[in-house]
This record gives structure tokens, sequence and C-alpha cells, in this order.
């Protein structure tokens, strides 16, 4: 277990040498003291990434493959240690947190292998005496500011990318789980990243405003990749205009899961256990808002009680947990105000609907995985995202009515549907103001597609070769004189 500052190719407690507490939610413990990153800290980092990028920068793709590779290996080879540190910090069922590490090699892979095939173009020119080439290069220095609930995967998803397309990175994972952000990177020093290349400073949530200041003020870092919510994603917008930085954000979201009269409804009682119920429904993929077709409402609803009633919750470490602990005390007080809400305007609760606290539940961050029937609109739940085990259903009588409704949000990032009539597929996925969805399919993350949103769910996307792109400027040539 790290807990310094990486910086420059060496591990070092922060400038003024203060730290701040990382705690297991399952139980409140204290996991480790972590080093508390300033601005000092920060300027650190730039200065060391800036130093490194031309030499990075210069070497051949092919080169920075072979250190990913190295770095997915390790990562390979420590799955169980870092599954256990994602547990303890994070909170998610062990069997999880394995899913996550071999995800996150996955990425790491991926981006290895894209990084060597990042290729301008020759464009043909109009006349004889000049020829267009355009090339693909690094945009310089990034700074990845990573969330808490996927620790590790967020961190292969962004760090991958630009480590391949030759930029420097500094990073701030989230102030909860920095841990697994600092294992990875202590597994990227030994896969041979050269000092000053990866650098993570990590920051409490009273300092991270410091540390992410400095990036964005210093016009040496040219680009910003964040996870998080609108707000924060706005904030960065904003105070990252000065300089000029590309960005990257995947920020929050309200994802419709629509089940038509036509749908199989087991398939898609199976396809909303996968996509809500994955890391405890705190994922920004999870559906907030579930429409169900008053035709098939009741056997859907029995079917999913029946489901959701059998999950297990309980800490990572108990072998039968489904469910883990929320991340915090307000993560969980959230999630009651909401569902309280909800039954105060007219919503009733078929499953859960309650805190957890039992012989294997014992900390305080337990909140039992429900399902609401009778929601409407007037609930802070239909217009925020809850991020925690709700399931609200709405019924609906048409396709032009859910249609309406499931935009009716300032988010997109996801959105699912569930149906056998290849017209309406075609039309619905049009219809949906989302960067993703899912048809008759509740997982659809994926290393090889792109990952991302629309509206006020950001902009940019990650996986695939589009999120390569998202490290490199083109740089267009003109040569003349040769007629």
């Amino acid at each position: 277990m790290n807990t310094q500052h990486y910086i420059a190719g060496r591990w070092q407690p922060a400038q003024d040498e203060r730290c701040f507490e990382v705690r297991n939610p399952a139980d409140d413990s204290l996991v480790a003291q972590v080093s508390e990153g300033g601005a000092a800290d920060a300027r650190l980092a730039v200065d060391a990434a800036a130093l490194a990028l031309p030499a990075w920068k210069a070497r051949p793709p092919r080169e920075r493959c072979l250190i990913l590779k190295k770095w997915q290996a390790l990562i390979e080879r420590d799955v169980e240690p870092l599954a256990q540190l994602i547990s303890r910090e994070q909170g998610k069922p062990l069997a999880e947190a394995r899913g996550e590490i071999a995800y996150s090699a996955g990425y790491v892979e991926w981006f290895a292998e894209e990084g060597v095939r990042a290729n301008g173009e020759v464009i043909a020119a109009p006349v004889t005496s000049k020829r267009f080439i355009v090339l693909k290069e690094a945009v310089g220095v990034v700074a990845v500011v990573t969330p808490w609930n996927f620790p590790a995967a967020m961190i292969a998803r962004k760090i991958a990318p630009a480590l391949a397309a030759g930029c420097t990175v500094l990073a701030k994972p989230a102030e909860d789980t920095p841990l697994t952000a600092l294992a990875l990177v202590k597994l990227a020093e030994e896969a041979g990243v050269p000092p000053g290349v990866l650098n993570i400073v990590s920051a409490s949530r009273e300092h991270t405003p410091q540390v992410v200041g400095e990036w964005l003020a210093d016009p040496r870092v040219r680009k910003i990749s964040f996870t998080g919510s609108t707000p924060v994603g706005k904030l960065l917008a904003r105070d990252s205009a000065a300089t000029l930085k590309k960005l990257s954000l995947e920020l929050g979201g309200n994802a419709p899961f629509i089940v038509f009269e036509d749908a199989d409804l087991d398939a898609a009682v199976e396809g909303l256990m996968a996509a809500k119920f994955r890391n405890g429904g705190q994922t920004c993929v999870s559906p907030n808002r579930v429409y169900v077709h008053t035709a098939v409402h009741d056997r859907f609803v029995d079917k999913l009680a029946a489901r959701v009633g059998a999950l297990k919750v309980g800490p990572a470490d108990w072998p039968e947990a489904e469910i883990g602990p929320m991340i915090n005390a307000r993560a969980v007080d959230k999630i009651e105000r909401h569902v309280n809400d909800a039954v105060a305007k007219g919503a009733k609760v078929v499953v859960g609907g309650r805190r957890v606290r039992n012989e294997t539940a014992r900390g305080p961050n337990y909140y039992a995985p429900t399902v609401l029937i009778n929601a409407t609109r007037a609930m802070e739940l239909s217009c925020e995202e809850t991020f925690g085990p709700v399931v609200p259903i709405f019924r609906f009588a048409n396709e032009a009515e859910v249609m309406e409704q499931a935009n009716d949000t300032p988010y997109g990032l996801a959105g699912y549907f569930y149906s056998n009539d290849v017209k309406r597929i075609w039309r619905v996925a049009s219809a949906l103001e989302t960067g993703m969805v899912g048809i008759n399919e509740g997982a659809i993350a994926a290393q090889a597609a792109p990952f991302g949103g629309v509206k006020e769910s950001g902009y940019g996307r990650e996986g695939s070769h589009w999120g390569l792109d998202e490290y490199l400027h083109t740089k267009y040539l003109c040569q003349g004189g040769l007629g």
C-alpha cells in the first residue's frame, strides 16, 4: 500500500507533510493516512511532467506500447491484492472488485495496441505542385481527475490512452479511494514508465481545489480529463478557458430504462439487474428511471421484485455479498431522502426502502435494494441521480409519451430499452438523446466502444480509437514547390 505522492519518479510526502484519512465504508474503520496534496505539490508535478514530455513524446509508439503491455501484465499478476484494496476503500464486493481489475487491465491492453495505430493521412492535393499531409501528435501534459466508484478502471481508462499517445500525465484520484490509484501507479513505475511521465497527487475534498486549480491555471497543462458531477465539470470548463485547454468531461447521468409491451420480460429483468445493481447502483450509467408499459407493468414488477428481494447486502469480505455499502454517509442520506420524498408523493415501496444494519452489515452505510412503483415526474428521483440501489418504476401507455419523458432531462449519458419490434428499435435508438444506448442489453461498457454523453452529461469519449484521439492533436503539413 502506497500512501505518498509520486512525482518525478520519486515517492514523497506532501510538501507540508500533511495527511488525510481514508476509511472503509463497510464499518468506517481507518484504512490509511494518505499524503495531503496542495498547490506546491501540484506545481512540482507539472514541472516534472513538462520536463519529461519531449523525450516521452519522441519515443516510438512501439516502445510506449511495450511499457504499457508490461503494466498490463503486472496488473493481471496482482489481481487479488488490488481487488482487496478496492474492496477495503470503496466497499464493493470482492467478486466485483476482481472484475474491475480485469476490466482495467483490458483498457491498458487496448490502448497499448491502439497507440501504434495513431496514423495520419495523405490528402489528394488540388494541384500537382503540392502535397497535403496530416499528422497526429500528443496533446502534451494532461491532468486527469478520477472518481471513487471505479478507482482502478477510471485510472486505466484515462492514463493508458494518454501514455500511448505520447502525453505525460498528472493524476488526482478521488479523496475516498486514492489507494487503488497509487497502487496502479506503483505498478506503472515497475513496468518502466520513466520518471516524470506519470505523476500522482492525492488530496482530500477540502484541498482538491488547490491541486486542480494549479493545473487549470498552468498553460503547460494542455488537457483536462474529468469524470464526476456536472457542476464540477462546468467549473472545470469555466476555469480552463483562460488557457483554452482541451477537455474531456464524463459527467452526471439520469438514464432511462424502457420496457415496451413487446419486450422479453425475463431478458429485461436480467438486463436491469445487470445495469442497475452493479456497484450497488453507484455507476454513472445506472438506470435512474425505469419506464414500463402498462400492459406488462404488473408482471414485470413481480419478476423484478423477486430478484431484487433476494439480493444479499453485506461487506466486501462476506462471500455471499452482492450489494456492498454505499461510499459514505452522504450517499446514504441522499438515497434515503429520495425514497422518502417519493413515498410522500405517492410512490409505494414494493421491496426494500430502508437502511440495513444487522449482524452482517454492521456499518452505517448500507441501504436495502429497493423497488418503488407509482413514480412520477414530481419526485426528486425523477430529475436527480440517486446513485444507489433504488429502482423507481414509471408507467407509460405509448411510445410517444415515453420518449418525451425519457428525454425530459438535461442529461444524456446512457439510455436502455427492450423491444422485439425491429422498426421500433431503430426509431427509439435514434430518438433517445444520449451518447450511448443499450438495445435489449444492460451491460454496454467495453474497451472497444466509445464511452461518453451529450447535453449536460459532458463531451469527449473514452475507450475505442475515439478515446485515443482525445489525447492527440491534428497537424496539417503543406509542402509546395513540387511541380
